[in-house]
């Protein structure tokens, strides 16, 4: 059974200078751990600001935060690919959506992409709003995935923004329903690290999803100009909403990143 995730934000458990002492969580995170009604003797996994990993015992909740000790320094598993979904913005609650079912995935950026095509149009203070809501679904979600981070959660971006986010990546891939059928890829993810001598821990993934329109062919070409290893990929012969796009595509690329670790161990 997985243990019960937090993220301190202003707690580095390294410096704490005696062997009990009271986790500082957020007030949604405290809410949620008296909603768990720990116990004295229980563990909990933690990630503090300084990113890192622990087991926890509850040593008292009688107050309003737990006392805990340090169990045992947890291992992050190590390196592990980076994957950030682009992902166009979708009205309604589709963006919440994908931003929890990748969050359990394990996608560790979104970037949400202002689209000709997309149907919501977001001033600034709703932008505002919109981000602060889907960070906190994709807290929620980490800590019910048992996440080792918070993914990074950007507020909403412009084409050229999101072209000088996506220049450094080891690869860009962008999903489009009118690429070809031999767009595989599996294939431009491995052309992209053979490339760059780079073991597939060590990637940085960029996924590219449109909007309920879909990306405009002046979209892609610019998404395709703004790194040299940016490539255009199908994931089918069917049409998929972009909210199950935004979901399978990032899913399907840390298969593909695991798959190719897995095959250079086994060598």
């Amino acid at each position: 059974m997985s243990l019960p995730h937090f993220y301190l934000e202003n707690q580095v458990i390294a410096s704490e200078g005696t062997e009990a002492f009271p986790l500082r969580l957020s007030p949604d995170d405290a809410k949620h751990a008296r909603a768990l009604r720990l116990a004295p003797g229980e563990h909990v996994a933690v990630v503090d600001a300084a990113q890192d990993y622990f087991e926890c015992e509850v040593v008292s909740f009688a107050d309003a935060v737990p006392l805990v000790r340090v169990a045992c320094r947890l291992d992050a598993d190590g390196l592990r690919p980076s994957v950030m979904l682009v992902q166009g913005l979708a009205k309604g609650d589709k963006m919440e959506t994908v931003v929890r079912h990748a969050t359990e995935l394990g996608v560790a950026a979104f970037v949400p992409l202002a689209c000709e095509r997309s149907v919501v149009k977001l001033d600034e203070r709703k932008a505002a709003a919109r981000t602060e809501r889907w960070l906190a679904v994709a807290r929620s979600a980490a800590m019910q995935s048992g996440q080792p981070a918070v993914p990074e959660v950007c507020p909403p971006v412009r084409l050229d923004e999101a072209c000088a986010l996506l220049s450094g990546a080891t690869a860009v891939l962008v999903c489009w329903e009118e690429a070809p059928g031999t767009a595989h890829l599996d294939e431009a993810l491995g052309a992209a690290l053979a490339d760059l001598l780079m073991p597939p821990e060590d990637a940085r993934v960029a996924v590219v999803v449109g909007p309920e329109g879909g990306l405009a062919p002046a979209e892609v070409e610019a998404l395709l100009a703004c790194n040299p290893r940016a490539s255009l990929v199908t994931l089918g012969p069917t049409i998929l909403r972009t909210e199950t796009a935004g979901v399978v595509a990032p899913a399907l690329v840390l298969h593909e990143l695991r798959r190719m670790a897995r095959g250079r161990c086994a060598l």
